[in-house]
């Protein structure tokens, strides 16, 4: 939700001093100051916001509570994993006694302790929201102008106004797994006068409120919709795996921006050993000199000029058409292969069968090496993954670029965009994969899911 975000104005609250909070949410890298979740906003002066600053989640109000008194929480736990699904469930409620009692949070299920806290308040009974109607609710950024918007995703979202719901309503541990896990239909009796609950699951009102209270909320910006939600993981590109590599991560870091200064490569934050997999990777900017990379590999990279073709397990189409494949014996490029280059615009889909151990590659479409991943036909073999040095196959790109013009991708794992571009094919539906819950802008081939939690237990 990035510069973007959801917006209305506020009704009278049913209680100015307890409330519940439940979100869903992934962030998408290490968040800076003031990132903003929710903020119930008057002025710069007048807020109370749900934030997380530093990798910390906040609770902040000013100006509302007690005229110029203010509160700062700080949670002990830092949100960093770029590839995990947080559950965040905050009470607020000043009718306690005890200040420790007043404000609570769990994530995934597990109560959390405060690092500080800062009151310059004494007592309870203090009013945390503003009851004044017309002032805005925001969620997904800090402030009206959206400057401090929501560096992730967000998914079910509750406001539940003057009352104080368990955590277990809104999620569960998984009795296989022993993941903590959304649950569907908590028991709320009453969401109050400004409560409200926001699914995200209708595209042309992403700010419905399904509570009931009809408290829908409008777009500020562009916000998108994604595929990737907690009950299905989508795989991103890791920016936590970026030491050697250097790139610029945005767009959910699903776009990367290589650098010239390094030659090496970028891995995806999802692996897998068996199954079928499709994705597909589009062209920005091709580099100089044909030195753009792409394909899978088994681990991350180990230097500044680890090229991920001269990566040991890895297989690799090069953007002048060449495959090379590096399996620790007769590495190197692959004799008979026939493929084709690319250039700016180009999209190129990878289908790798990991269970019969065989890859394609297509360019807008067109499979090369006459290959067909839907019958196995002229598929080339790659490593089992039991035999790799890590056990599991990663997605990656890459250059070996040191001078000229780096290169920038952008990766679609079946969440429908190129970065800020949805797909436009099959009348703007795209394609789905085996599991069911993916976009993809070509048919992926026959039993090939999206490198998604969905797809991996398929």
């Amino acid at each position: 939700m990035a510069s973007a975000y959801l917006t209305r104005q506020t009704t009278v609250p049913t209680s100015e001093k307890k409330f519940t909070f439940s979100t869903w949410m992934k962030v998408h890298g290490k968040a800076g100051a003031d990132n903003g979740i929710i903020e119930w906003y008057r002025d710069s002066n007048d807020r109370y916001s749900i934030l997380l600053d530093s990798s910390t989640l906040q609770l902040r109000a000013y100006g509302v509570v007690a005229g110029s008194n203010g509160i700062g929480i700080y949670s002990n736990m830092k949100f960093r994993d770029p590839a995990a699904w947080y559950h965040v469930c905050i009470h607020s409620d000043t009718t306690q006694g005890s200040a420790a009692d007043r404000f609570k949070l769990w994530v995934n299920g597990v109560a959390q302790t405060f690092a500080s806290y800062s009151f310059t308040f004494s007592g309870s009974n203090i009013n945390v929201l503003d009851g004044t109607s017309g002032d805005a609710v925001n969620v997904g950024t800090r402030n009206e102008t959206g400057s401090n918007s929501f560096n992730g995703i967000l998914a079910d979202t509750y406001y539940i106004d003057g009352s104080l719901i368990g955590y277990t309503q809104f999620g569960s541990t998984d009795s296989t797994t022993g993941q903590w896990k959304p649950k569907l239909d908590p028991t709320i009796s009453s969401y109050g006068n400004a409560g409200f609950h926001l699914t995200y699951e209708d595209s042309s009102n992403l700010g419905d409120d399904t509570s009931g209270n009809s408290k829908d909320m409008t777009s500020s910006g562009t916000v998108t919709q994604t595929k990737d939600c907690p009950s299905n993981n989508f795989a991103t590109m890791n920016p936590l795996d970026n030491y050697y590599a250097n790139s610029t991560f945005t767009n959910g870091n699903l776009s990367i921006a290589t650098t010239t200064a390094n030659d090496t490569f970028n891995n995806s934050t999802l692996g897998y050993s068996t199954g079928k997999f499709y994705w597909e990777i589009k062209s920005i900017q091709a580099s100089t000199n044909n030195y753009d990379q792409i394909g899978i590999t088994s681990k991350g990279s180990t230097a500044t000029n680890n090229y991920m073709s001269a990566s040991l397990y890895s297989v690799v189409l090069k953007q002048n058409g060449t495959l090379f494949q590096n399996a620790g014996s007769g590495s190197g490029a692959v004799s008979g292969w026939s493929g084709s280059s690319w250039t700016t615009g180009d999209i190129i889909g990878i289908a790798h069968d990991a269970t019969n151990n065989k890859i394609y590659f297509h360019k807008n479409g067109v499979y090369m090496n006459s290959g067909n991943p839907s019958t196995g036909a002229n598929g080339i073999t790659t490593t089992a993954s039991s035999s790799t040095d890590t056990g599991v196959w990663l997605a990656g790109l890459g250059d070996e670029i040191s001078s000229g013009t780096a290169s920038q991708f952008a990766l679609n794992f079946g969440n429908g965009f190129f970065g800020t571009t949805a797909v436009t094919t099959n009348s703007g539906n795209g394609y789905a994969g085996a599991e069911g819950s993916s976009i993809f802008n070509y048919q992926p081939p026959t039993g090939y899911s999206a490198l998604s939690t969905k797809g991996l237990n398929l």
